[in-house]
Parts: C-alpha cells; structure tokens; sequence
C-alpha cells in the first residue's frame, strides 16, 4: 500500500510548504474579514447586485475551502475552520444578542442563506458518508436506542478522560473553560426552534428540558450563569463568544450541526435522537471535569456548573429517552431510524470535538 507520509527532500522543500500553510491561513483570515464586512452592510443584497466584486474574494476562497475539506481525499484542517467559522456567523443570526440590532439587518439576505446552503449541502453529504445509514434503517429502533442509551450511560474511561482526570493543569482547565463558555453561555438556546406546533405529551418533555436549562425562568439558576460563575472565579471574560477563537471547528460543527437540525423540521427525529444522546452522555463527561476540579483542589464556584449538569442531565437523559425518543418510534415508525442516525451523528461529531479540545488544552499547557 502506498505510503501517505510526505519526505522532504530538503530543507527548502519544507521551508516552501510551510510558507504555502501560512500564505493559505492568511487568504482564509482576509476572506473571513471581508465576510464580517458585507455581514454589516446596509442592504447587502442590493449592494451585491449593484457592484458583485465586493464579494469576489471572499467566494474564491469558499469555493477553494469546499474543495480541501469536502472534495479531496486528504481533509484540510484550515478549510474546515474556515467553512465552520463563516457558517456559525450566518447562523448565529436566528438567535437574539441583546446587542445593536443593526447587525441583523441581514438576518433574511438572499446572499447569505445562499451561502450557507452552498456550505450545509458539501458538509452535509461529507459528514452522511461516514455513517452507514442503511445498516441503521434494518435496526428495531426502539431496542437499538436503549442498548445505545445503556452504553453510553456509563462508559469506560477514554484516553482522554483520563487525561482530563488525572493529568490536566489548572492552565489546562482554564482553556477547557474558555472553549466550553462558547455553549456554556448560550446553553439550550437552539432547543426554542423545536417547541413550537401541536400540544402533546412529547412537546411537554421538550418544553421541560428547556424550562430547567433556563432555570425556570430564574436568572440565578439558569446553567449560563453558572457557567459563567465558573469564568469569573479565574477572573476570565464572561462574555458569550468571549474565546471565539480558540473554538475548535470540530466544535463549530457540532453547533451548525445543532442550527440545522433544529431549523428544518423535517430533521425532527434526527435533532430529538442526537438531543437523546447529549443528555444521555453528558453527565459521564462532566464527571471527568468535576474529577479534574477536585484533583486541583478549585473551589466549588469553580467547578459548580458540572455539578449541577450532572444531577439534572441525568433526568434529562431518562426523560428524552423514555418520553421523546421511543414515543417519536412509535408515532413514525417508518421514519424511527432517523432517531438513531441523530443519535449516531451526536456521538461521532461529540467524540471527535472532545478529542480536538483535548488536543488544543495539551497545546495550551
């Protein structure tokens, strides 16, 4: 089998591929910036039709980034990041930031709805080929999604979870802070696009789950504010999207991935099958934060959003599980299979973000 390792025959070879990395990286950083620039323009769209070269830049490297993630056989980390970054600023627009309301002037524009169908479609296809969705729709999903919710309830410690437990510094823990604020502080927000429509006993549960990440209505209690007690103990910005940066685009994915599944509803079932295994899962995680905290000897402020998620996740968990999933199974039993390809997706883009943070604390410390 052909080796895939790249030798250098000399020192300027590699001087020369290095320089083609960060000449690469520089193009994507100026597209993004040229991207922010047409995001708060008035009237984008009729600005695009008058003179279409302001966008000019900006697309040649949308179309050279579809291409290094989704079309080759070698994926392109810097093209992912790229596409998830422009993909989370167009989507972060169907939520509210209590900030100048003139940036969501092109909250409906023609432009960037193209733009993000053109990203979601690649991305989407990319991230189907991974799954065996045939195989998933001969299983009996209602077996399938307990056996699942079992295993994963209490899974077998990972080489990163032990890394977390028993190896990360406080540095490393503050990392793992600023990358987790970045949906710690807007918890639960995404979950409003699916409350809507007939009353019935699933919609309750969904209405529930919601109503305690937003503790009832209680800023004091809502998960964000714990979360951001958290950062302030390290004296860190408590601002959402305060660590933009440092997010992962395995990360970014996860969350687009959350936009899109919550925005269409006919990916219903997918969303309420991947939500099942978040809630399901969740609590094994924040037990290995909760473990490192402890370790570290922090206060509790410091380490009091993890125990509070473990507690209510654990409801959460039985309750989408019992309450959504199989009662989605039995009401669309032609379509119950999309539940598990949403929990399968969960799981599979859950991991690989958990091993891109692990990656970037082992970086920082």
């Amino acid at each position: 089998m052909q080796s895939n390792l790249v030798i250098f025959s000399n020192a300027g070879a590699a001087k020369e591929s290095t320089h083609t990395v960060e000449k690469t990286i520089t193009n994507y950083d100026r597209a993004e910036e040229q991207f922010i620039e047409l995001l708060a323009m008035e009237d984008l769209d009729k600005k695009l039709d008058a003179k279409p070269s302001i966008a000019s830049e900006f697309e040649q490297a949308l179309s050279t980034a579809m291409r290094a993630a989704y079309r080759n056989d070698r994926s392109d980390e810097q093209a992912h990041r790229f596409l998830q970054r422009i993909l989370y600023r167009i989507n972060r627009l169907k939520l509210f930031w209590y900030d100048d309301l003139r940036h969501y002037n092109n909250e409906r524009s023609l432009y960037l709805h193209s733009c993000r169908d053109q990203i979601e479609a690649a991305w989407q296809q990319w991230e189907l080929a991974q799954i065996d969705v045939a195989a998933l729709q001969q299983l009996d999903v209602k077996q399938a999604l307990i056996e699942r919710a079992s295993a994963d309830l209490n899974p077998p410690l990972s080489e990163n979870s032990r890394y977390i437990r028993e190896e990360m510094t406080e540095a490393g823990y503050r990392h793992l802070l600023a990358i987790g604020s970045f949906d710690g502080l807007v918890e639960g927000s995404r979950l409003c696009y699916v409350l809507g429509g007939a009353a019935n006993e699933i919609q309750c549960t969904l209405v529930r789950v919601l109503l305690e990440e937003y503790g009832n209505g209680r800023l004091s209690r809502k998960h964000s504010t714990f979360f951001a007690q958290m950062l302030a103990e390290f004296g860190m910005n408590t601002e959402p999207e305060g660590y933009f940066d440092l997010v992962p685009w395995e990360v970014l994915a996860c969350d687009n991935h959350n936009f899109l599944t919550t925005d269409r509803k006919r990916y219903f079932l997918r969303y309420n099958g991947a939500l099942t295994y978040f809630e399901v899962a969740g609590p094994a995680a924040y037990k290995n934060y909760l473990a490192a905290a402890q370790r570290l000897e922090l206060s509790e402020a410091a380490m009091g959003y993890w125990e509070l998620h473990i507690k209510e996740d654990e409801r959460h968990g039985r309750w989408m599980l019992d309450d959504v999933a199989l009662s989605l199974a039995e009401r669309y039993p032609n379509d119950a299979w999309e539940l598990l390809l949403g929990y399968d997706q969960e799981k599979l883009m859950g991991d690989r973000a958990a091993g891109a943070v692990v990656r970037s604390i082992r970086e920082a410390e």
